[in-house]
Protein backbone atom coordinates (compact mmCIF):
# COMPACT_ATOMS: atom_id res chain seq x y z
CA UNK A 1 0.00 0.00 0.00
CA UNK A 2 0.98 3.61 -0.73
CA UNK A 3 0.17 6.53 1.02
CA UNK A 4 0.51 10.41 -0.58
CA UNK A 5 -0.11 13.39 1.23
CA UNK A 6 0.09 16.69 -0.65
CA UNK A 7 -0.64 20.61 0.91
CA UNK A 8 -1.00 23.78 -0.81
CA UNK A 9 -2.22 26.92 0.92
CA UNK A 10 -4.84 29.35 -1.34
CA UNK A 11 -5.44 33.25 -0.44
CA UNK A 12 -9.23 32.34 -0.61
CA UNK A 13 -11.68 31.60 1.59
CA UNK A 14 -12.52 28.32 1.98
CA UNK A 15 -16.52 28.20 0.62
CA UNK A 16 -14.29 29.89 -2.49
CA UNK A 17 -11.55 26.88 -2.68
CA UNK A 18 -14.37 24.26 -1.61
CA UNK A 19 -16.65 25.29 -4.22
CA UNK A 20 -13.72 24.54 -6.82
CA UNK A 21 -12.20 21.50 -5.49
CA UNK A 22 -15.87 19.84 -5.44
CA UNK A 23 -16.59 20.85 -9.07
CA UNK A 24 -15.30 17.47 -10.90
CA UNK A 25 -14.19 18.86 -14.16
CA UNK A 26 -11.97 21.93 -12.28
CA UNK A 27 -9.67 18.95 -11.82
CA UNK A 28 -8.63 17.73 -14.89
CA UNK A 29 -5.43 20.02 -15.10
CA UNK A 30 -4.79 19.60 -12.09
CA UNK A 31 -5.16 15.11 -11.90
CA UNK A 32 -2.91 15.42 -15.42
CA UNK A 33 -6.39 13.85 -17.31
CA UNK A 34 -9.18 14.42 -18.69
CA UNK A 35 -12.45 14.23 -16.66
CA UNK A 36 -15.96 13.88 -17.08
CA UNK A 37 -18.59 14.36 -14.69
CA UNK A 38 -21.22 11.16 -14.71
CA UNK A 39 -23.74 11.66 -11.95
CA UNK A 40 -25.01 14.31 -9.62
CA UNK A 41 -24.56 13.52 -6.03
CA UNK A 42 -27.40 11.03 -4.57
CA UNK A 43 -27.94 13.59 -1.45
CA UNK A 44 -29.71 16.61 -2.91
CA UNK A 45 -26.34 18.22 -4.23
CA UNK A 46 -24.34 18.34 -7.44
CA UNK A 47 -21.13 17.43 -6.06
CA UNK A 48 -21.96 15.75 -3.29
CA UNK A 49 -22.05 11.91 -1.94
CA UNK A 50 -23.24 9.65 -4.55
CA UNK A 51 -21.79 11.83 -7.56
CA UNK A 52 -19.36 10.20 -10.10
CA UNK A 53 -16.60 11.11 -12.57
CA UNK A 54 -14.83 9.55 -15.21
CA UNK A 55 -10.74 10.30 -15.58
CA UNK A 56 -8.92 9.48 -18.38
CA UNK A 57 -5.44 9.49 -18.02
CA UNK A 58 -2.87 10.42 -21.05
CA UNK A 59 -1.87 7.83 -23.14
CA UNK A 60 -2.42 4.12 -22.99
CA UNK A 61 -3.57 4.14 -19.41
CA UNK A 62 -7.63 2.78 -19.52
CA UNK A 63 -10.11 5.29 -18.12
CA UNK A 64 -11.59 4.35 -14.73
CA UNK A 65 -14.24 5.85 -12.17
CA UNK A 66 -14.15 7.63 -8.94
CA UNK A 67 -17.47 8.17 -6.84
CA UNK A 68 -17.54 10.49 -3.68
CA UNK A 69 -18.37 8.67 -0.75
CA UNK A 70 -18.35 12.05 2.01
CA UNK A 71 -18.79 15.13 1.17
CA UNK A 72 -18.89 18.04 4.12
CA UNK A 73 -19.21 21.66 2.43
CA UNK A 74 -15.95 23.59 2.80
CA UNK A 75 -14.57 20.81 5.25
CA UNK A 76 -14.27 17.27 3.33
CA UNK A 77 -14.39 15.78 0.12
CA UNK A 78 -14.01 11.67 0.24
CA UNK A 79 -13.89 9.53 -2.88
CA UNK A 80 -13.14 5.99 -4.23
CA UNK A 81 -11.70 4.52 -7.25
CA UNK A 82 -15.08 2.38 -8.01
CA UNK A 83 -14.46 0.79 -11.35
CA UNK A 84 -12.06 0.47 -14.20
CA UNK A 85 -8.58 0.30 -12.86
CA UNK A 86 -5.80 -2.25 -11.61
CA UNK A 87 -6.11 -0.73 -7.71
CA UNK A 88 -8.15 -2.54 -5.76
CA UNK A 89 -7.37 0.05 -3.14
CA UNK A 90 -7.83 3.76 -3.74
CA UNK A 91 -9.32 5.92 -0.98
CA UNK A 92 -9.21 9.69 -1.12
CA UNK A 93 -9.45 12.73 1.39
CA UNK A 94 -9.47 16.16 0.74
CA UNK A 95 -9.55 18.23 3.94
CA UNK A 96 -10.02 22.07 3.66
CA UNK A 97 -9.17 24.24 6.87
CA UNK A 98 -9.26 28.16 7.33
CA UNK A 99 -5.99 29.66 7.62
CA UNK A 100 -5.95 33.51 8.26
CA UNK A 101 -7.94 35.30 5.83
CA UNK A 102 -7.39 31.64 3.44
CA UNK A 103 -7.48 27.89 2.88
CA UNK A 104 -5.10 25.55 3.72
CA UNK A 105 -5.59 21.94 1.76
CA UNK A 106 -4.56 18.45 3.12
CA UNK A 107 -5.17 15.70 0.26
CA UNK A 108 -4.39 12.22 0.92
CA UNK A 109 -4.35 9.18 -1.32
CA UNK A 110 -3.87 5.88 -0.15
CA UNK A 111 -3.47 3.19 -3.39
CA UNK A 112 -3.22 -0.56 -3.36
CA UNK A 113 -2.44 -3.06 -6.21
CA UNK A 114 -2.57 -7.20 -6.23
CA UNK A 115 0.75 -6.63 -8.48
CA UNK A 116 3.69 -6.12 -6.32
CA UNK A 117 5.28 -3.16 -7.19
CA UNK A 118 2.39 -1.42 -9.56
CA UNK A 119 1.33 0.65 -6.40
CA UNK A 120 4.90 2.16 -6.19
CA UNK A 121 4.78 3.03 -10.24
CA UNK A 122 1.21 4.41 -10.12
CA UNK A 123 1.97 6.36 -6.87
CA UNK A 124 5.41 8.20 -8.33
CA UNK A 125 2.90 9.09 -11.04
CA UNK A 126 0.28 10.34 -9.02
CA UNK A 127 2.88 12.59 -7.16
CA UNK A 128 4.50 13.88 -10.72
CA UNK A 129 0.85 14.78 -11.65
CA UNK A 130 -0.62 16.36 -8.63
CA UNK A 131 1.74 17.95 -7.18
CA UNK A 132 2.76 19.56 -10.05
CA UNK A 133 -0.70 20.33 -10.64
CA UNK A 134 -1.64 22.05 -7.29
CA UNK A 135 1.35 23.99 -7.69
CA UNK A 136 0.06 25.09 -10.93
CA UNK A 137 -3.00 25.47 -9.73
CA UNK A 138 -5.45 29.04 -9.87
CA UNK A 139 -8.45 28.93 -8.56
CA UNK A 140 -10.78 32.15 -9.86
CA UNK A 141 -11.74 34.70 -7.14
Amino acid sequence: MQKMRFVKDFDLPPDVVFEYFAEHENLGGTLGAGVTRLSDGSDGTRNGVGSSRRLKPPGPVPAFEETVTAFEPNELIEYKVTKGTPLNHHHGEIHFTPAGSGTHVEWKIEIGTAVPGLDYVIAKILVRNIGGGLDRMAIPA
